[in-house]
Parts: C-alpha cells; sequence; structure tokens
C-alpha cells in the first residue's frame, strides 16, 4: 500500500510541477488524437477551466496538463487566471491549426 500512495504522491507532485511552472519533466511528444479532442472541444465550447476541460475531453488532469503546456509553448492556447481558476483559450494560431487538424 505505501509503494502505491508514494505512487500516487509522485505523480501528484510532477503534474503541480507541469502546471505551475509550464515546463515538461522530459521530452514530450503529444497524441495528435488527443490534440485533436482537446482542441476539437475547445472550439465548440470556448474558453474552459483545465478543470472542466478534463472532464470534457475524458482525459485525466496530468494527461492534459502536459498536451497544455505543449500547445502554450507552439502558440496555439493561453492560459489565464481568473477568479483562481485556471482557464485555457485557443489563440488565432491555434484556431488555424484546430481546422486544418479537423479537415
Amino acid at each position: 500500500m505505501s509503494n502505491k500512495l508514494d505512487s500516487v504522491t509522485i505523480m501528484r507532485a510532477k503534474t503541480i510541477f507541469t502546471v505551475k511552472n509550464k515546463k515538461l519533466m522530459h521530452v514530450f511528444e503529444p497524441s495528435m488524437k488527443t490534440l485533436s479532442r482537446i482542441l476539437k472541444v475547445m472550439i465548440n465550447n470556448g474558453p474552459e477551466a483545465k478543470t472542466t476541460l478534463s472532464l470534457d475531453t475524458n482525459l485525466n488532469y496530468s494527461r492534459l496538463a502536459k498536451h497544455i503546456v505543449w500547445l502554450e509553448k507552439k502558440g496555439l492556447v493561453e492560459s489565464t487566471i481568473n477568479n483562481s481558476k485556471i482557464n485555457v483559450c485557443l489563440t488565432v494560431k491555434g484556431r488555424v491549426f484546430a481546422s486544418t487538424l479537423s479537415n
């Protein structure tokens, strides 16, 4: 039980690091299927809190956070803090990218 608890604690720490610092801890190659799902939800729903986006895309928060950081580094999405929620929205470049993925 201790090992399972330790691995959960480590996973949470990595997720918090990713979200707060917008840095990936290792080389990250995003899944195009996952990117497509995220972008499709963002186009349909507009800007959303990361937690809501996680639920709407059916992705766990850690996986979503890694993809959002990758999208931010590419200039495709932008995160803002509003009422202590982290909201994510598409940039103009992100909308163009999303439209090419959907075609």
